[in-house]
């Protein structure tokens, strides 16, 4: 087991850490957006006003998920308020929106569509400020929810208290070692806790938070060029995304811009063969952090520099077929590896359980006689003599796509939906060196098999956000079935695949 805390955490509540740093750093810029400077006055006034507006414990807040300061406003002034912050992306259809604030318990948006079901926050009204004598916050609050994928098909919510989300930026900003002279790009969707490692970290450290279309651009030179003119000194980017940049400079046969110091990558399991890349190009100087969480485990629980300054000295270079390790604990991360060798993550950053859902919450969570919280993570790994962990596969069948894990019975429940489809197997796979889902699907009797495909994935784009589609449909004349008579994903992949043309590759992340 690792410790190296008080289990409940001895962190300062996160809005104190950003009150100080305002104090510290008022006229710094806080927020860049394309190229225009938002100081930390200014977005603590801004935030303010909102805590105002919504009063004390406004309970759950809906926020529109869009890369502008008003969400990192919203996201300040709802935890300001003492209120839960709940991302929504209006990119969603409409239900899932909807089916997303019913089951969060939202009743109050801002900037959100009127005819989703929740209200905009009252008049302002007389309320204390935020940074002006302080509120009370209790760590057991809920400082946010954000949705995973559950086998219902119904949205997930996991509520993340405060401690929690506290615990785990105080031990992010030590591990990125955030100065005010840097500048960190958000690039991640506002829809996943990712984001929270751009926002947070960057905003109780006086460094500068940049945004800007470029970054989602589609285009390297655009995104590289974008680093340069912004001066970005640390990019958090979804492995994938990184695997893709990578190709592109080897290819070109150039190194990353100079501004850049750190590059942290997280969410599914990286290449050796872009490690090697990586490390042929002129990047010594730079760290390159892996990282490993869970949003059940608030952020990131385990990270390793895999190159640069404070990597450890390598034998031999990467080579296919080597396993890149996920990295130690955190300083605020208990950790037991059990029989089955699934790792139990435990401590301050363990959320409060999935809302509304006791059976599922049991499933995963636990407390022990301590009051210390556990999380069954479903991961398999082993530990190197250093303390180093590695990922050996999932327990269950749950796949990463595009670093957000999919449970394949919640797109099955989806698609099952469809009056055109008898049986449905989702699996996950790689697709043109992607990971992605791919569904077999066997029509009803009288169903149009030829336009089936076409039909199921229309289907799933009026209802479930656009990584629960899958990359590859197939309508098949049965599934394989394991001795009990239930469908066997794995078989079913395995019989059907190589009958099946190869689709192109998903769009970036």
């Amino acid at each position: 087991m690792t410790n190296n805390r008080n289990i409940h955490g001895a962190t300062s509540d996160l809005i104190d850490a950003f009150t100080e740093t305002v104090r510290r750093y008022p006229a710094r810029p806080a927020i860049v957006h394309h190229g225009q400077d938002l100081s930390y006055r200014r977005l603590e006034a801004s935030a303010s006003r909102l805590a105002d507006r919504l009063g004390a414990a406004p309970g759950v807040v809906a926020v529109p998920a869009v890369h502008t300061p008003d969400t990192v406003v919203g996201l300040l002034g709802i935890l300001a308020a003492g209120g839960a912050y709940c991302p929504v992306d209006p990119a969603f259809p409409p239900q899932r929106q909807r089916e997303m604030l019913a089951a969060a318990g939202c009743r109050t948006a801002v900037g959100l569509d009127p005819q989703l079901g929740a209200e905009p926050p009252a008049l302002p009204r007389l309320a204390e400020s935020l940074g002006v004598g302080g509120r009370p916050y209790e760590p057991e609050q809920p400082a946010y929810l954000l949705f995973t994928s559950g086998s219902t098909g119904q949205p997930k919510p996991v509520v993340t208290p405060r401690r929690a989300i506290s615990a785990a930026v105080d031990s992010l900003r030590t591990l990125f070692a955030l100065t005010p002279e840097d500048r960190v790009l958000q690039f991640a969707s506002l829809n996943w806790d990712t984001c929270f490692e751009e926002i947070l970290p960057t905003l109780t450290a006086g460094a500068a938070l940049v945004l800007d279309r470029e970054a989602h651009s589609g285009s390297f030179p655009r995104f590289l060029r974008m680093i340069e003119r912004e001066r970005v000194t640390v990019l958090d980017l979804p492995t994938a995304f990184w695997h893709e940049l990578v190709r592109h400079l080897a290819e070109e046969g150039v190194a990353p811009p100079d501004c850049i110091r750190l590059v942290v990558i997280g969410g599914e399991a990286a290449n050796p063969a872009r490690l090697a890349d990586w490390a042929a190009l002129d990047t010594g100087r730079i760290r390159l952090l892996n990282t490993y969480g869970s949003t059940e485990t608030t952020l990131i629980t385990h990270a390793v520099d895999l190159h640069g300054p404070l990597a450890a000295a390598r034998a031999r270079p990467w080579a296919p077929g080597d396993r890149v390790p996920i990295g130690r604990a955190l300083p605020h991360v208990y950790e037991r590896i059990d029989e089955q060798g699934e790792l139990i993550i435990g401590g301050p950053a363990v959320a409060l359980g999935y809302l509304g859902l006791p059976e599922a919450t049991g499933a995963r969570f636990s407390e022990d006689a301590e009051g210390l919280r556990w999380f069954r993570t479903g991961d398999r790994v082993s530990r190197a003599p250093d303390g180093v962990l590695t990922h050996r596969g999932r327990l269950d069948g749950e796949f990463k796509v595009r670093g957000i894990r999919v449970d394949p019975a919640e797109v099955e429940s989806h698609i099952a939906g469809h009056p055109g489809v008898h049986a449905v197997a989702v699996t996950g796979a790689s697709v043109a060196g992607r990971s992605a889902l791919v569904a077999y699907v066997v029509p009803r009797a009288g169903a149009a098999a030829g336009t089936l495909d076409a039909e199921v994935r229309a289907y799933l784009r009026d209802r479930v956000p656009s990584h629960l589609v899958p990359s590859r449909i197939t309508v098949v004349a049965e599934l394989v079935l394991t001795a009990s008579g239930k469908v066997d994903r794995a078989a079913s992949h395995r019989r059907h695949s190589a009958t099946t043309p190869p689709a192109p590759a998903p769009a970036h992340p």
